[in-house]
């Protein structure tokens, strides 16, 4: 179905399914017995981490006693979720969750500490990143890659772009990855983006030392729809992780804050990357 999100619809079933369980006051290990099948996979259901059939909904829309009107919208949706979305044609399988977030929020707020993230990435910088990550990467699959990161990148610039905060440690500014020309190309791209109004940068310096995301980069997606919860993505050398806990989503809108309250403003945000860029030698 054109214009509609998979990984959007998934998340919109999850979410209503777990608040029917709820309400008919069932745990999972309940619903699994009913449904013959493992605790673990209702628990991946209702957090949106596996798709589901139309069948398993009806079927659980029988269990929690749902009506049928509720039944058919839910089954149509679970439809939606398995067509494929853009991204599904690039081959970074792990990642489809995120993107599929990512293009349906209204606002998205990104902490690094090593490397500019990769909504405001050149594609040179990208592929130097990939590259330096992945070593014996093809090239084929390393362009894919980069192609992958450069269409993502779309979402900024559709009609109603979501607000995109970036807060940035200045180690970020000083790492030459891709060596000095990709890097001052990189540098004068963020100066070049920031003058858009839905996009901030903020630099957090040196001077400030340790702080409360010291060494903890995230991803914070606040989502459109309110039937879809906010979502927090951290991603480590062997994992990604999500979290949209009330308590976790706290405690990163928290970090935030904090965050803001000891980084440069918007115009010494640029002013460092400048210099930077400036003595970025060749």
């Amino acid at each position: 179905m054109a214009g509609v999100n998979p990984t959007l619809r998934r998340r919109q079933l999850a979410t209503r399914l777990r608040e029917l369980r709820k309400d008919a006051g069932l745990s999972l290990d309940d619903v699994a017995a009913r449904l013959e099948c493992s605790t673990a996979k209702i628990s991946r259901i209702e957090t949106a981490r596996r798709g589901v059939i139309p069948r398993d909904v009806r079927d659980l829309c029988e269990i929690y006693g749902a009506g049928r009107p509720e039944a058919d919208a839910l089954m149509a949706m679970a439809r939606e979720a398995r067509q494929p979305g853009w991204w599904k044609t690039y081959d970074e399988h792990e990642f489809h969750l995120y993107i599929g977030l990512e293009a349906e929020a209204s606002s998205i707020t990104s902490y690094d500490t090593c490397a500019v993230p990769g909504l405001l990435q050149t594609r040179e910088y990208a592929k130097a990143i990939i590259r330096g990550v992945l070593p014996g990467i093809e090239e084929k699959v390393l362009v894919e890659r980069a192609d992958a990161r450069m269409k993502r990148q779309e979402v900024l610039y559709q009609n109603t772009p979501p607000h995109h905060l970036v807060l940035l440690d200045e180690s970020a500014l000083h790492r030459h990855i891709g060596g000095p020309e990709t890097m001052r190309e990189q540098l004068l791209h963020l100066v070049e983006v920031a003058r858009h109004p839905h996009i901030t940068i903020r630099v957090i310096p040196f001077s400030v030392g340790a702080h409360i995301g010291f060494n903890s980069a995230f991803t914070l997606l606040e989502m459109v729809d309110p039937g879809v919860p906010d979502i927090v993505y951290t991603e480590a050398l062997t994992r990604l992780e999500y979290y949209d806990r009330p308590a976790d989503l706290a405690m990163y809108r928290e970090t935030v804050g904090r965050l803001l309250a000891v980084s440069l403003e918007p115009p010494l945000s640029m002013e460092r990357i400048e210099e930077v860029g400036r003595n970025t030698a060749l």
